[in-house]
């Protein structure tokens, strides 16, 4: 499983959703601006939605095999 490109790329998503999702926890305890976590958190959804995407499309194409 760790070898499939498609499960790779999915992890590496959710990585990035994980990433971007500390960047924002770590602005607001420094209490950062509000417009960056705001920007920060539209980031994330983003990132999210496709993360989701990718491990549909990857438990859809490795449920048909």
């Amino acid at each position: 499983m760790a070898q499939d490109p498609l499960f790779l790329v999915a992890a590496g998503a959710v990585l990035i959703v994980a990433i971007i999702l500390m960047m924002g926890i770590g602005n607001f305890a420094k209490g950062g601006d509000a417009k960056t976590s705001n920007k920060l958190m539209k980031w994330r959804i983003i990132a999210q939605f496709f993360a989701v995407l990718l491990i549909l499309g990857f438990v859809l194409i490795r449920g048909q095999g």
